[in-house]
């Protein structure tokens, strides 16, 4: 195999890992999202179930707060995901220029990449 197809393998594969990667981290993201509007929904349907809404309150469903705080941990997981999220799509668009560049340039410039 020529150098210049290895690079070009290699440039393709790093695109590909770092598109695969941005796409778990979406569907991670829609996932909990999901799973943090079916918290609140079932959390909804305790509070009208038992008719106290108020967290504070002595007689408030042992249920509705441990949905709530799962609910909240999610929320929490989400926020962190999307900074992961950001810095994947940073990533991947830098190997795509790579990859780019690497398509388009002459085979003796290969060597300095």
């Amino acid at each position: 195999m020529k150098p210049r197809e290895s690079v070009l393998r290699l440039k393709r594969f790093e695109a590909e890992e770092k598109s695969r990667k941005v796409a778990d981290l979406q569907a991670m993201i829609r996932e909990f999202e999901q799973m943090a509007s079916d918290l609140e929904r079932q959390i909804s349907s305790e509070e009208n179930r038992t008719g106290i809404k108020d967290m504070r309150h002595f007689a408030y469903s042992t249920f509705a707060k441990a949905a709530a705080q799962r609910r909240d941990n999610l929320k929490i997981s989400v926020d962190d995901l999307r900074v992961k999220l950001d810095l994947a799509m940073a990533e991947l668009d830098a190997a795509r220029d790579n990859l780019t560049k690497a398509e388009s340039s002459d085979p003796r410039d290969l060597g300095r990449m």
